[in-house]
């Protein structure tokens, strides 16, 4: 799908938000689910088998989350560590949801091989009202870098800080959606005041590697898994997935330290950021979210293979 209308209803063209636009973007969104009823519980249900660790609060009027995250109850020090995100942009379902799932039926199954930690729903205020960005219009996966505007990205940080040096894995899972053109992108260029520039949404699975680090064997492996319970994302006829080159099918690489998101955080060896396309009529919410876990499943696989 490809947008080409320029309008969003909050600003003045060519010139960066301030606080009242801020707060008016603020004003339209909806709360249409609950963390506390569909994230907080399956959290809690883990507790025989996970550390459930509270890493922080966020406090918004009158909204109030407790940033929660799991970690392997059995944990070796002598292993490595192995991180699993989601939700860092609140509106891409799968990622949260396949977050869980993978706890619920998979993790168990990589106890003494290494340790995991697990963060379902980074951003929960996105979370409940289907929106890119937090409570402030600030967006979390831009804010893992020298930026810290966001709470939700600065809490994960902390976070995982005693660990550093420790991580084999790290796979965030998002999703691109069709609001992605006609709301998301829109409102980028409204809140920066920059000119609006349309984009193609891609029909499928794809990757987003580190083109600092990326090993290309590595994501290569994901796509082969993911292909049996999904199709693949082809390119566009330039050859590109959201404008950068496509480099195997299905895998596009990208400075992601640089950009400050959040597949730069650990800096391990192996690192990816998922994308399903949620819209398709080719898919469905359940073949998404089995794709999530499919890509866990083939990333830990991998780096557990070829960990040495």
């Amino acid at each position: 799908m490809t947008s080409s209308t320029p309008f969003y209803p909050i600003g003045t063209p060519g010139v960066p938000w301030g606080d009242a636009e801020r707060a008016a973007w603020r004003a339209r969104q909806v709360r249409s689910r609950r963390y506390a009823q569909d994230v907080t519980p399956r959290v809690e249900a883990l507790a025989d088998r996970f550390e459930r660790v509270r890493y922080g609060e966020l406090n918004y009027g009158p909204d109030h989350y407790e940033l929660v995250a799991l970690k392997s109850k059995s944990w070796d020090p002598a292993l490595p560590v192995a991180l699993v995100t989601g939700g860092v942009h609140g509106y891409e379902t799968s990622g949260v949801t396949g977050a869980l799932r993978f706890a619920e039926e998979h993790a168990a199954g990589y106890a003494g091989k290494v340790n995991l930690i697990i963060a379902p729903c980074v951003s929960p205020w996105g979370y409940e009202r289907v929106a890119r960005w937090n409570h402030d219009a600030v967006d979390p996966n831009r804010n893992f870098g020298a930026r810290r505007e966001a709470p939700e990205s600065s809490a994960l940080i902390e976070l995982l800080a005693p660990y550093a040096g420790q991580f084999l894995l790290h796979i965030d899972l998002h999703e691109t959606t069709d609001t992605d053109a006609s709301e998301f992108r829109p409102a980028l260029c409204a809140r920066d005041g920059k000119p609006f520039e349309p984009d193609v949404i891609p029909d499928g699975f794809y990757l987003v590697g580190d083109s600092e680090t990326s090993r290309l064997d590595f994501q290569e492996a994901i796509i082969a898994a993911v292909r049996q319970v999904t199709h693949i994302a082809p390119a566009d006829d330039k050859g590109l997935i959201i404008g950068s080159p496509v480099i195997s099918e299905g895998v596009i690489e990208f400075p992601v330290r640089s950009s400050g998101l959040c597949a730069s955080l650990t800096r391990a060896k192996f690192s990816t950021t998922t994308e399903v396309y949620p819209d398709s009529p080719r898919t469905n919410p359940r073949e998404c979210e089995e794709a999530q876990v499919v890509a866990v499943h083939a990333a830990l696989a991998f780096a557990l293979t070829h960990a040495d």
